[in-house]
């Protein structure tokens, strides 16, 4: 028989084994149900208080369909995008962005910022150059990002307005982007993509180019 014995001032109090293991004082098999149902429910609310903000805030999933990026994005890669960085900032010449399509809404599509707000972006015999108050003259943007053997087909030149973004992608030969459609609205971009996490072997995470 155990006892444990509490000192102090008062007399001891003795508890047996007995009565630790009394089956009366023991949960039922409802209630012992009950209880683990109720811990299932707890952690569902809490990891969807957790989900749910990354989900729709912070971190937005998206499956890449068609060629337009190759060879950085191909058909059924799954990308990441981050949703938050761009209400502190905006979008930077080089960004892979995903964005609503201006003729429908409904579909979004994935390319790269190519002109920003305010300046003036020009195509032709295959290269892409861009005005503004830093080069007045154009710059001739080099493009690593691009496979070889991309042509930017087009003979366009477009002046954006403060709001408007002009992207292109990067297979340029095989893509529906700004030279047709024309600009992006600010208000339609939903996030920068910042990692491919499928397939497993292809995952990274992508940076900025410099010019």
């Amino acid at each position: 028989m155990l006892y444990l014995f509490s000192t102090g001032l008062s007399n001891g109090m003795y508890i047996t084994d007995e009565q630790e293991l009394d089956p009366m004082k023991e949960p039922g098999p409802i209630y012992r149900g009950l209880a683990f149902l109720w811990e299932i429910v707890k952690v569902v609310v809490i990891s969807l208080a957790i989900i749910i903000p990354i989900r729709y805030y912070l971190v937005q999933p998206f499956f890449v369909n068609g060629a337009s990026m190759e060879d950085n994005f191909h058909d059924g890669d799954y990308i990441l995008i981050d949703e938050i960085s761009y209400r502190f900032n905006d979008p930077a010449r080089g960004d892979i962005v995903v964005f609503r399509y201006p003729n429908d809404q409904k579909q979004f599509f994935v390319k790269r910022v190519i002109g920003l707000p305010s300046e003036i972006v020009e195509i032709k015999n295959d290269t892409v150059a861009v005005f503004n108050v830093n080069y007045p003259e154009g710059l001739i943007l080099s493009e690593p990002y691009l496979s070889p053997g991309q042509e930017t087909q087009g003979n366009i030149k477009i002046e954006l307005a403060l709001n408007e973004y002009f992207v292109l992608g990067d297979n340029r030969l095989h893509s529906s982007d700004s030279r047709y459609w024309g600009p992006v609205d600010r208000s339609l971009i939903t996030g920068r993509v910042f990692a491919r996490a499928w397939p497993i072997s292809g995952a990274k995470l992508f940076h900025d180019p410099v010019y």
